[in-house]
């Protein structure tokens, strides 16, 4: 279970770490600090989906690896959603309470081509923007921390998203892309992710990167398949300054 393998993880990292928050079943939601604790910081972001807990896996790697810059990493936000998939419905996305964590934020909330007011599987935005825990205990924590650029790990496609309402850093999604080969895209008829909070709200970098080739098939089990993503950050934080 990638949920126990991010506990055991933290349990031993020796660097800075702490909770950010719990989720609707009170699971913790672990971040870790990586390089310098002064100077540029970022947040980084896997597990948002629960059919997508390989990037929770790919965020681990990330840790170990480390980078040039100081950052947190947020391996499993959704670990809830992460438990579903992997013991009983392996297609679903949203949290224990049935909502998509990614439609869950306050920008342009419920706006999206796909949203819905059902809850289940994917797609509910919830009774209102951050009414989850765990999408509120993110928007806590980042605001805290008021990082310079965020990035949100998802599968699976082989995209980079960059921009939201016209505003964006399209360089930044460049640097990423020479690192893993993927596209650098604009998205419509999506609203209410993380990125999209992220820009249009806090005005910082974001981006939404979507782990493995879309040949493969929902849920992604081997980090294998999405390994060339396992060194973006740690490329972007050795380069974004020198472009």
């Amino acid at each position: 279970m990638i949920y126990d393998e991010v506990c055991a993880f933290y349990r031993h990292y020796r660097g800075k770490k702490c909770v950010i928050g719990y989720s609707c079943r009170g699971r913790e939601i672990y971040a870790m600090h990586v390089g310098s604790q002064y100077g540029r910081q970022f947040i980084s972001v896997g597990g948002v989906h629960g059919r997508e807990w390989i990037t929770a896996a790919l965020s681990l790697k990330h840790i170990q690896l480390g980078c040039l810059w100081g950052g947190y990493v947020i391996p499993l936000l959704n670990p809830d959603g992460a438990v579903i998939s992997q013991t009983s419905e392996p297609m679903w996305k949203a949290n224990a309470r049935g909502v998509d964590l990614n439609c869950n934020f306050p920008a342009d909330w419920g706006q999206g081509r796909l949203n819905t007011r059902v809850r289940g599987a994917e797609n509910c935005i919830g009774d209102y923007p951050l009414s989850e825990p765990e999408s509120a205990a993110l928007a806590r924590f980042t605001r805290r921390v008021k990082p310079s650029v965020t990035f949100a790990f998802h599968t699976k496609g082989g995209e980079i998203y960059w921009e939201y309402g016209g505003r964006g850093d399209e360089r930044g999604a460049r640097i990423i892309s020479e690192c893993c080969g993927y596209a650098v895209k604009r998205i419509t008829g999506s609203c209410g992710g993380y990125k999209d909070w992220c820009i249009s709200s806090l005005g910082i970098a974001s981006y939404t990167i979507e782990c493995g080739s879309d040949l493969l098939s929902h849920p992604i089990t081997s980090l294998s398949d999405i390994s060339e993503c396992a060194k973006i950050i740690r490329h972007f934080t050795e380069n974004y300054e020198k472009k």
